[in-house]
């Protein structure tokens, strides 16, 4: 059965995330693939959670879409009832909550939570037993070795959003170049005090080529 639910689970991603100064850049692939076949070269890998808050998705697609559906019930649930947003840390905490309980049956995900609130930007990435690390830049998934060594090589404190979007494209890029998991184009969304928004094809292009 484990084998029969590898073989069928879409799999193969890069996802960047960066947290700068002024905001939280988070950058993904757009290639779903299960194996050797590719499933999906349409795929949005980041998800928008609330206005100031979005997340990466890699590994299952189904189990992924069911944590974001969870986490914008919640958030949205509680502007609603609070009039504020869901604190950052506690969006990226409750995800590992929901990790955490369902380990004996785990959601197949791992993800990134980024965003823009009261304490300024913030990143956390949250694997699927739930375990929670703030980062100041990370990467996962088939092909995040390749995307960690420009990574390193690149970051420095005091990054801006618009230096940090410029490095996750190429982190990104890099990656579609040496994994077969990974490619089909980018998507590329910025959150600061501005707000949850994605790059259009002309700003990205503007930047790099695709």
């Amino acid at each position: 059965m484990s084998d029969y639910i590898e073989q069928h689970t879409y799999h193969g991603t890069t996802t960047v995330g960066i947290s700068c100064t002024d905001g939280v850049v988070l950058c993904a692939d757009m290639r779903a693939s299960a194996g050797y076949f590719i499933a999906n070269n349409n795929t949005m890998k980041i998800q928008k959670i609330d206005n100031h808050a979005g997340m990466t998705i890699a590994g299952g697609v189904a189990d992924a879409q069911n944590v974001t559906d969870m986490l914008r019930y919640h958030s949205n649930i509680h502007r609603i009832d609070k009039q504020e947003y869901l604190p950052i840390k506690s969006i990226a905490r409750l995800a590992s909550l929901i990790f955490f309980q369902n380990r004996y049956y785990p959601f197949i995900a791992d993800i990134l939570v980024g965003g823009y609130d009261k304490q300024g930007p913030s990143l956390y990435n949250i694997d699927m037993f739930g375990s929670l690390d703030k980062k100041t830049y990370v990467t996962t998934g088939s092909g995040s070795p390749v995307a960690y060594g420009l990574l390193e090589s690149e970051y420095r404190d005091g990054l801006t959003v618009e230096e940090g979007k410029i490095i996750a494209l190429r982190a990104v890029k890099a990656a579609i170049t040496r994994n077969i998991g990974t490619g089909d184009g980018i998507n590329v969304a910025i959150i600061d005090k501005q707000g949850y928004r994605l790059l259009t094809k002309e700003q990205k292009k503007a930047i790099i080529t695709l």
